[in-house]
């Protein structure tokens, strides 16, 4: 009893945000990914439970919308913070899952290999989907989205993780009712921070992410603190040293004596950058044309350019380079050269 009503509530709130969801300005890609989230688990509620089991027609579509959560998670991590997935990976992924539960509902004989690949395959976007919240929070500008860095690693580890390695060992979680109701109220945690997170947030965390080019103080509305703050960071973009390898904020906030959390606030409030990387490749790109576009450097080699600009490698340098043109650096030098 305790059990449905707990999946009955969290349905309910997940209604709420649905209907929230459609009707707000939310980019497209992070509306259409947290409503695959939002419905998928939905069906999960339905199908793992014993009192809330669809008719016969409805349960197969169900139960596959239902395994296909820890997918729509995955794309909504992406989406939340302004992750590319790779093309064949995007299509690989969703088919593979398709296949595998495919193969459970018509090959009986299997099912204890598509019921372990499936968990596997889940675990491995959810570890994932752990490691792209962590891994990103030092490049983030956006506070409240930071937050979200830290703890949904926490929860998503305690309840989709767990799930997945309990079902690895002991089976389905409706097998035990106690176990059941346990689950039911992880997930209504999970939808409650959602739906506090959807309800309350600013249009910087959901709206469509913006680049601004650098802008004239003058026509920044700068507090005191902030004019002297934006004319150390200006001055010291142009003594380049965006050129600096693996710069973070926190080094460059101590380089200019200030701290972490004001240089953060300017860059993304005031310039309208939401990650430190792309502020610092608003100027590496911009040197980069320069470069690519002089018949004088015209034999100096790609990989040259994109280490004298402070990239690791080649592959970060062609990724910004292309974000930022549209166009492959050698493509764009062709081009260039070809027009003057």
């Amino acid at each position: 009893m305790v059990d449905t009503i707990l999946r009955l509530l969290t349905m309910g709130g997940q209604i709420m945000i649905v209907g929230v969801l459609l009707t707000s300005k939310t980019r497209l890609g992070l509306k259409i990914s947290l409503l695959g989230v939002l419905i998928s688990s939905m069906a999960y509620l339905i199908n793992s439970s014993i009192t809330l089991a669809p008719p016969l027609p409805w349960r197969r579509a169900i139960d596959f919308l239902s395994v296909s959560t820890t997918v729509w998670a995955w794309i909504f991590a992406h989406q939340l913070f302004e992750r590319r997935i790779a093309k064949a990976l995007l299509i690989a992924v969703p088919i593979l899952l398709a296949l595998l539960w495919i193969m459970a509902v018509t090959v009986p004989g299997i099912r204890w290999f598509t019921f372990y690949a499936i968990r596997f395959l889940s675990l491995a976007l959810v570890a994932h989907l752990i490691i792209i919240a962590l891994t990103g929070r030092a490049d983030d500008l956006i506070e409240k989205r930071r937050l979200i860095r830290m703890f949904l690693p926490i929860f998503v580890g305690l309840e989709v993780g767990g799930v997945l390695t309990y079902e690895l060992f002991f089976g389905p979680t409706d097998n035990i009712p106690g176990v059941s109701a346990v689950n039911a109220m992880l997930i209504l945690i999970l939808v409650l921070g959602a739906g506090m997170a959807v309800l309350t947030a600013d249009g910087d965390l959901f709206a469509k992410p913006v680049t601004n080019q650098p802008q004239a103080r003058p026509f920044l509305n700068l507090s005191p603190s902030e004019t002297v703050l934006h004319d150390k960071l200006i001055a010291a973009m142009e003594e380049g040293q965006y050129r600096t390898p693996s710069l973070t904020i926190a080094t460059l906030a101590a380089q200019l004596d200030t701290q972490e959390h004001r240089l953060r606030a300017l860059i993304n409030k005031q310039l309208g950058h939401r990650n430190f990387s792309s502020f610092l490749n608003g100027y590496r790109i911009a040197e980069a044309k320069e470069k690519l576009a002089d018949r004088a450097h015209v034999d100096l080699p790609i990989l040259t350019i994109a280490m004298d600009l402070g990239y690791g490698s080649l592959a970060p340098f062609n990724r910004a380079f292309r974000s930022e043109t549209g166009q492959t650096p050698s493509d764009f030098r062709k081009e260039a050269i070809d027009q003057n």
